[in-house]
């Protein structure tokens, strides 16, 4: 699928034709997504919290904090961003609040999970608390309400570990208005235990492919019950084995000689982020210099 506006983005996802995407952490990154062809871009609160704090994805970064880098990113490609906003900083009426800002920011949709703030992430956790079920409804009745655009995705992920209580909480989320249902990896085993939660549910999946997700399901399955299908971590931790072996090697040798990656050239780094660009507009616009 080629790159799409806001509106389309939306009814492919609802309509079940999966829209392919990667994790974003920055604004570069995002520039390499888009350059890569991926028809999205998802913010990952996993990479923003390691990129931007050094720190793991505990929902110490703040709302604002989180804005600021999603705003970032929606500013530097064109195709649709979809906004990983964690639990929504705190309960119903800051969710509404979220929502308005980072749809004022331009993004095409917005992932709440259920998870008690400040939440954990449950790649990483042996365990998590959910909130009530009415509550985790009731946050998701508040963000569609709040939203302004229709065609802006709101997505429920659950984080419920149990197939039962994952069904009961996905359809209560679909009921209260979300657009798509996120399971995360650990609450199921195979494909057919996610076709079983997609049919109780009644509406697409959006599915992070980590774990086994990402390890054991072709593409066609994951087309067949998924309206977004994001590779979260594929850039951070593509980048983070990179940065480690050349950094290591340079400062053992002092020599940028012979490094175990490959490193870009400046001509192309120049073009990716812009710089013909940029020039072409100093040379219209910078008057006299």
């Amino acid at each position: 699928m080629n790159a799409i506006g806001k509106s389309a983005i939306a009814e492919a996802a609802k309509g079940g034709r999966t829209v392919w995407a990667a994790g974003a952490y920055d604004a570069l990154s995002a520039r390499l997504i888009e350059e890569a062809g991926f028809a999205a871009a998802m913010t990952t609160g996993f990479g923003v919290s390691a990129s931007h704090l050094g720190q793991p994805d505990l929902e110490l970064y703040t709302m604002s904090e989180n804005l600021n880098v999603v705003g970032n990113i929606v500013d530097s490609v064109t195709i649709p961003v979809i906004a990983d906003t964690d639990t929504g900083y705190g309960n119903a009426i800051n969710v509404m609040r979220t929502v308005r800002e980072f749809e004022r920011a331009g993004v095409a949709g917005m992932i709440f999970e259920d998870q008690e703030s400040p939440k954990r992430c449950p790649a990483a956790a042996n365990r998590v608390e959910l909130l009530p079920l009415p509550e985790g409804a009731a946050k998701i009745r508040a963000a569609t309400h709040a939203r302004r655009n229709e065609d802006v995705l709101i997505i429920a992920r659950t984080d419920a570990m149990d197939e039962a209580e994952a069904v009961d909480r996905g359809q209560a989320y679909v009921e209260a208005g979300a657009d798509l249902v996120q399971p995360i990896s650990k609450c199921f085993s195979d494909f057919d235990g996610l076709v079983r939660f997609r049919e109780a549910v009644r509406v697409p999946l959006s599915l992070q492919l980590l774990g086994w997700l990402e390890t054991d399901l072709t593409p066609d399955q994951v087309e067949q019950v998924a309206g977004l299908a994001v590779f979260p971590l594929v850039g951070l931790m593509t980048a983070t084995a990179a940065l480690r072996a050349n950094l290591g090697a340079l400062a053992k040798r002092r020599s940028s000689t012979q490094l175990p990656n490959e490193v870009t050239t400046m001509g192309e780094f120049k073009s990716i982020v812009g710089f013909d660009e940029l020039e072409a507009m100093q040379s219209r616009f910078l008057v006299g210099r």
